[in-house]
C-alpha cells in the first residue's frame, strides 16, 4: 500500500476577508474531490486571509498510480485563475 500526501502552499491575492478565502479555498477543495476522488483539506493559516495550505492524499496500491494522481491534481491547482502556489512538497508512505 502507497500513501501520497501532496501539501501545497498558496496565495489569495484579492481577498479582503476570511469569508472570501474560504469561498475560493472550498471551491478548490470540491473540485479536487469531486475531478480525482481523494481526501482534502486545508491544514494551515485557517486565520490568514491571503494564505492558505491545503493537504492533498491518495492511497493504492500503485506508487506511479498515486504519483499521477498527484500531478493532475497540482495541475488542477495551477490552472485556478484565483491562487498563486508559494510552495509544493510531496511525501510518499
Amino acid at each position: 500500500m502507497v500513501i501520497g500526501i501532496r501539501t501545497i502552499e498558496l496565495h489569495i491575492p484579492g481577498c479582503r476577508s476570511l469569508k472570501e478565502k474560504r469561498f475560493v479555498t472550498k471551491s478548490l477543495r470540491d473540485k479536487l474531490r469531486a475531478r480525482f476522488n481523494i481526501s482534502v483539506a486545508e491544514v494551515a493559516h485557517q486565520n490568514l486571509w491571503q494564505r492558505a495550505t491545503i493537504a492533498v492524499a491518495v492511497v493504492n496500491n500503485s506508487a506511479a498510480y498515486v504519483h499521477g494522481v498527484l500531478e493532475k491534481a497540482l495541475d488542477t491547482v495551477e490552472n485556478e485563475r484565483r491562487v498563486v502556489i508559494l510552495d509544493v512538497s510531496t511525501e510518499l508512505l
